[in-house]
């Protein structure tokens, strides 16, 4: 049975009911979190990845539609890793966390009564980790964060995400771009951006539109312990996606996803370039455990 919690206990899936009159349905005022946990099979161990930190950032991100979700760090910690024992995953999974606006009062307004909840689901890969992907440029513009800002990850915000993916695989592509209305490169349709110039990376400013990505910020810790590689946090052209010698994506459940072509232009040969390849090999390899200097970011579950 599939447990998850929901105002204030563990309860079966089937259990979990809100209202249609609920304020979050009507308008999108939730705060969400997607958090990756992976199982070792060799250890019998699932690690939980950098589970303090996205519990971190919602309840940064909350304050933006005035949710005060009070409740430590740690105590939200104990109810992630308690709901995944509950649950006896033996599989990769991907946690969600979800606070919300809970009235039942038509009104636009932002309300004080709130809730918050967390279920946690068997994930595969959601890109090939071997096969580049084809992405394009979207015609949808990011949201700017004087409208819906972008790093809150508010999950009427979403929509515009759905909109230009779903633009971007109805025109043949497995991925967008977004662009900003200033003409500079944002991030993904749910995930950042990086790419390779003469072995360095380079990514989108967080003044960008873009999320503050958990995923993203390891990407670069990783590639200067590791493998000497700096970055560069800067605004990015359209034409600079055209020439690089390699781009990829980050996030959550993207995880690190090599981006073969963009806008029908190879982006390097079209194939997963060496510092891609070198940065996803040892991110894997950090994520399942076996990387001694990097167990800080895991929770262990069993």
């Amino acid at each position: 049975m599939n447990f998850v919690y929901f105002k204030g206990s563990f309860v079966p899936l089937k259990e979990a009911k809100i209202s249609i009159l609920t304020h979050a349905f009507n308008y999108g005022t939730g705060v969400f979190e997607g958090i990756k946990g992976y199982y070792n099979q060799k250890q019998d161990q699932l690690y939980i990845f950098r589970v303090e930190e996205h519990l971190e950032r919602i309840k940064k991100n909350c304050r933006i539609i005035k949710i005060d979700l009070d409740k430590p760090t740690a105590g939200l910690k104990e109810l992630v890793v308690e709901l995944v024992r509950k649950n006896e995953f033996k599989t990769d999974i991907y946690i969600r966390p979800l606070a919300y606006k809970s009235s039942e009062k038509v009104g636009v307004k932002l309300p004080d009564e709130h809730d918050f909840c967390i279920f946690a689901v068997p994930v595969s890969h959601y890109f090939n980790p071997d096969k580049p992907i084809k992405a394009c440029l979207s015609s949808w513009r990011r949201i700017e964060d004087n409208a819906i800002p972008g790093r809150g990850k508010i999950t009427g915000a979403y929509v515009n995400s759905a909109l230009a993916g779903q633009e971007a695989r109805d025109n043949g592509f497995d991925e967008a771009i977004f662009m900003n209305e200033d003409g500079h490169v944002s991030e993904g349709a749910a995930m950042n951006l990086f790419l390779v110039r003469n072995g360095m990376l380079h990514t989108p400013s967080l003044s960008q539109n873009i999320l503050e990505g958990i995923t993203r910020d390891a990407v670069m810790e990783i590639a200067s312990e590791e493998l000497g590689i700096g970055t560069m946090e800067r605004a990015i052209d359209r034409t600079e996606l055209y020439t690089a010698d390699e781009v990829f994506f980050c996030g959550t459940l993207a995880e690190i996803v090599s981006v073969g072509s963009i806008d029908h232009r190879l982006v390097g040969s079209g194939k997963k370039g060496k510092i891609t390849s070198e940065i996803m090999k040892f991110f894997y390899k950090v994520v399942n455990g076996e990387i001694d200097k990097y167990r800080k970011w895991l929770t262990p579950v069993y």
